[in-house]
């Protein structure tokens, strides 16, 4: 597949990173000479440096003969424009574009039939914040995502040194959880997957995944003893696009406090939201996170521009009292600097902003992708149909289906039911299954069975 990609910034490298990878045909425009170099010295790709918008740099990359436009530059502007351009001049080229600014997106009508011409509009921010709302509502969780609209939820809980889940092998697992809708997908240990198997045993600080119906979660949690307190008071480091977005979804539920160093943003921000307390200042000032009884409060989220800042925030708070801290990171390499910090959570923006686009990207009829493990692992949803080549699973029983190693089966929803997995299961025409890939390289055998003819 030939994909364009506009804007070689966190976002764009990230993206051309992870397609890059999967034997794609891959060319990246951007203004910045010096961010192409970096990715062409280490991915084979080609690049071009211009003006995103300007139709002659977009012939220049061959926008005529690409599959996809995927616009992520730092102006929302260039994106549109990009995508527009495309649109009016070309008729090939499914369009994405990453929109930021809270302004549009309060007016769909703009992105909608009669509006702007791009095809799939993403937010960034909104996908973030709403990974964050998910931690907020199931305390105790590290990683929620949901498929089938909302029907089963993926989700991923560590096992503690004194934790129920330490020491149990999964079959014991398999005999507590007596539901054949809730399964567990997925062990990752120390970054690697392991084997899921009944024998195998679960060890202190594994992140273990499960697949379960959206109103199991609550009860899994509490038979695991994973469930948290009730989160109900939030500081809040940063008032930029998540941070804002975050206290709007929270402030009429939680007492909700925010911290922004930028005076005039302060001033924006505190027009814009009821219930919130916006204060000025630095989030890394200790004498301020005492003063505003940061040893009181519940959760702390670090959730600034500045990855620096949010580690040294969001530790620092863990170390004046706070009960929970998540720490935002655009930079997945800082991950390794966490270890020796108490920071509870990490959320990685561009592998939540990865899954929205790999969807439209994966050859087969693909509802919803989840990137997981820093891009190494995926969720996926797929959509059964019939087809003359013999490679569909409709009409086979699950064991009958040849996935590889490594490819688990976690949930089957069918006319919007969830239904156990059984060996003897037979898939469905329009049944959608969600299926958990250890290895990334593993989905093109998932595609395989799931095209749409």
């Amino acid at each position: 597949m030939k994909i364009l990609i506009l804007g070689a910034g966190v976002t764009g490298s990230s993206v051309a990173t992870a397609l890059a990878s999967e034997e794609n045909d891959i060319v990246v425009v951007d203004t910045k000479s010096h961010l192409l170099a970096a990715l062409k010295e280490r991915l084979d790709i080609a690049t071009i440096t211009g003006n995103a918008a300007h139709p002659s740099v977009l012939e220049q990359a061959g926008v005529s003969n690409t599959n996809i436009v995927i616009a992520v530059t730092d102006s929302d502007e260039t994106n549109m424009l990009a995508c527009q351009i495309i649109n009016t001049l070309y008729s090939k080229p499914k369009t994405i574009a990453r929109v930021r600014a809270i302004d549009y997106l309060l007016h769909p009508q703009l992105f909608g039939p009669n509006g702007m011409a791009i095809d799939i509009v993403i937010s960034p921010e909104q996908i973030v914040m709403e990974a964050i709302h998910n931690l907020i509502k199931f305390p105790g969780v590290l990683h929620l995502s949901s498929f089938a609209d909302g029907l089963v939820r993926l989700f991923s809980i560590k096992s503690a040194a004194e934790g129920f889940l330490t020491g149990k092998k999964i079959k014991a697992l398999k005999e507590r959880l007596t539901s054949g809708k809730i399964r567990v997908v997925a062990i990752f240990r120390k970054g690697v997957s392991i084997a899921v198997d009944g024998e195998a045993v679960i060890e202190e600080g594994d992140e273990v995944f499960f697949v379960s119906p959206r109103d199991k979660i609550r009860k899994i949690l509490t038979e695991l003893h994973s469930l948290e307190a009730p989160i109900k008071s939030v500081m809040i480091a940063g008032g930029g696009h998540v941070g804002k977005r975050l206290a709007m979804a929270l402030e009429n539920t939680h007492h909700v406090k925010v911290i922004e160093q930028g005076f005039e943003r302060v001033r924006k921000i505190a027009g814009e939201l009821d219930k919130t307390v916006v204060l000025q200042g630095d989030c890394t000032d200790e004498t301020l996170l005492i003063d505003e009884l940061i040893g009181k409060t519940d959760l702390f989220c670090a959730v600034t521009n500045n990855d620096g800042a949010n580690i040294i925030a969001a530790a620092l708070a863990k170390k004046l009292g706070v009960k929970k801290s998540i720490c935002l990171l655009n930079h997945s390499g800082y991950v390794k600097l966490l270890s020796e910090t108490d920071i509870d959570v990490v959320v990685l923006p561009n592998q939540e902003t990865l899954g929205s686009i790999l969807k439209h990207v994966r050859k087969g009829d693909v509802a919803r992708v989840s990137s997981l493990c820093g891009g190494s692992a995926e969720a996926i949803e797929a959509i059964a149909h019939k087809d003359n080549r013999g490679l569909s699973v409709v009409g086979l029983r699950v064991d009958q289906v040849k996935l590889p190693e490594g490819v688990v089966l976690g949930a089957l929803i069918r006319h919007e039911e969830v239904i156990p997995i059984h060996h003897d299961s037979v898939f469905a025409e329009d049944d959608h299954i969600v299926m958990f890939a250890l290895d990334k390289k593993l989905v093109k055998n998932i595609e395989s069975y799931f095209q749409r003819l």
